[in-house]
């Protein structure tokens, strides 16, 4: 089983903030939480990996609510 990698691993995060932002340029709020949605599912579906994508789960959910 894989585990989730939380150091950063992106060759060029600027470049990918960059084309993050220009996914929703232009987008009404529901288009652009739709693109979120989207990218998720997209990214889990890539990930595979249920472990994974449990760990991702409770990582994104850390400090915004309480479990």
């Amino acid at each position: 089983m894989a585990t989730l990698v939380t150091d950063p691993n992106i060759a060029a995060p600027d470049d990918f903030y960059e084309a993050l932002i220009e996914a929703h340029r232009g987008l009404t709020d529901a288009q652009s939480a739709l693109v979120n949605a989207k990218l998720v599912l997209l990214l889990a579906n890539h990930i595979g990996d249920a472990g994974v994508l449990q760990a991702a789960l409770a990582a994104a959910r850390e400090d915004v609510a309480s479990a």
